[in-house]
């Protein structure tokens, strides 16, 4: 028996031989932040929303362009329709060289875009009557504006800010929900390392008790029906510490996985508790409804449907469009001849489209956006009632979790001096092995029963930090640094 407690203790220790790392809950979180797949993942995100506003303001700033065609060559044979209405086949053998020199803006006024440009062509005819011809617009001014009725860029100007410090408030939230991951993870190591420990010191002290009562059987003090309880206690410890080498490996795996660490023999603290301070539900709440991003996503949803009743009313029975163009031009065979007595050009296109007769059509579209928005405002409605609520159930909480866990700490306290005063009373005769079990049970218990608290106690105040992205010990907003993707 000596010998096969001897093997499982070697066998258990063997786990934390070699390479050693000692770590706190504080230091696996600042790794998470740093290191852990959550953060990778989570930078591709922000990344995603940084090019995304980054891309919205450089709509509204100018936008100079170059378009060319070098060369266009063309040697078939075409159909044309003469001056009398008669169609010819004619061959073509050239080739085009032109390009466009163009500057665009958006306009957020009006919501369409202005645009300033200049062109040049040129025009090769191959053959017996070869020639060149050259045309060219020097200025040209050209302003697009697909529907009168509705502005895009206005709702943009209002709906894409709130998107980007949404993903900005977002990233400060998935930093803390990190630190909530990491320390599951933590406890849940440190509640295997616990258990594992506390199996081999049962192990050991049934042993012992083991030999104890085997001697006093001899001696005819207890009866063989306690002898072979003695023994079976034995094996199931040792059942107990193969199991728990098990769990100890996934929870070591697991966590070093999350921080990416070079080594799986984690040795971990219990972290302390921490200072005492007062959290009120009206400090929460209002704390919330300034940093959470949830207050941004209300204010979105609501622009959006908006948004989407503006266009089809815009678009819906009366569509409008203007395109209109002023420039100066000139052609000839001559290159240096094109810079002298322009023409003139302009146009003014005004698009106008009713729909006569659509059976309702234009009714429902309008009517379906309208229902639309007041599900999307009834939704959000419960939502921010749901948003307060978990608040203020949380607050509640978190202001008994500081008695839970001094109760619990009590408790183990208790249940482990009891155990002590059982251990000595079964060594001198005086109880049953009944009731040295059921303390040895108590006391376990009691142990996890404090760390599951304790792990209750961080979860919570992690919570309580990403439900209110405050910092209640310090007493300032949680902020992280801006990430630049230039």
């Amino acid at each position: 028996m000596k010998n096969i407690t001897l093997f499982l203790c070697i066998l258990i220790s063997g786990i934390t031989v070699g390479q050693e790392k000692f770590i706190t809950l504080e230091e696996a979180i600042e790794i998470a932040k740093k290191k852990s797949p959550d953060y990778k993942t989570l930078l591709n995100q922000n990344q995603s929303s940084y090019w995304r506003f980054r891309r919205y303001k450089a709509s509204f700033l100018p936008q100079l362009r170059l378009d060319a065609t070098l060369p266009r060559y063309s040697n078939s044979v075409n159909r044309l329709t003469n001056d009398n209405g008669q169609d010819i086949f004619v061959r073509s053998n050239q080739s085009r060289v032109d390009g466009e020199l163009s500057l665009n803006q958006n306009v957020s006024f009006t919501g369409g875009t202005l645009s300033f440009s200049s062109q040049v062509e040129r025009v090769d005819i191959f053959g017996d009557n070869g020639a060149t011809r050259f045309a060219v617009i020097p200025f040209s001014i050209n302003y697009r504006q697909n529907s009168l009725l509705f502005n895009e860029f206005k709702w943009d100007r209002k709906i894409e800010p709130l998107v980007y410090e949404e993903a900005k408030r977002q990233f400060i939230e998935s930093m803390e929900q990190i630190s909530l991951n990491t320390a599951r993870r933590y406890f849940s190591l440190l509640k295997a390392q616990m258990q594992s420990k506390i199996a081999l010191t049962n192990l050991s002290n049934q042993d012992t008790l083991f030999q104890i009562s085997k001697g006093r059987f001899k001696m005819g003090k207890i009866a063989e029906n306690d002898l072979l309880q003695m023994e079976l206690s034995v094996l199931n410890s040792q059942n107990t510490v193969t199991t728990n080498e098990i769990d100890l490996k996934r929870s070591s795996q697991n966590l070093a996985r999350y921080l990416e660490l070079d080594t799986e023999n984690l040795v971990l603290n219990i972290p302390k508790e921490l200072t005492t301070f007062t959290v009120t539900v009206e400090k929460a709440l209002e704390e919330a409804k300034s940093n959470r991003k949830a207050v941004i996503e209300f204010r979105r949803k609501r622009l959006e449907a908006e948004k989407r009743v503006a266009e089809v009313r815009g678009n819906n029975r009366l569509q409008l469009s203007l395109n209109a163009n002023f420039g100066i031009s000139q052609q000839g065979d001559v290159f240096d001849d094109l810079f002298q007595n322009y023409n003139q050009q302009q146009n003014v296109t005004v698009s106008l489209g009713i729909p006569i007769l659509d059976w309702g059509v234009s009714k429902s579209r309008r009517k379906l956006a309208e229902a639309d928005k007041d599900l999307i405002f009834n939704n959000v409605d419960q939502d921010e009632l749901e948003f307060e609520q978990e608040i203020y159930l949380h607050t509640l909480n978190w202001q008994n979790q500081r008695n839970f866990l001094e109760t619990a700490k009590k408790a183990q306290e208790i249940a482990t001096k009891r155990f002590e005063i059982t251990k000595k009373r079964f060594v001198l005769g005086k109880i049953t092995i009944t009731d040295l079990n059921l303390a040895l049970t108590e006391k376990d218990r009691s142990v996890l029963q404090y760390l599951n608290s304790l792990e209750k106690f961080w979860v919570d105040y992690y919570t309580l930090r990403r439900l209110t992205l405050y910092d209640f010990i310090k007493n300032k907003k949680i902020e992280v640094e801006d990430i630049t993707y230039d």
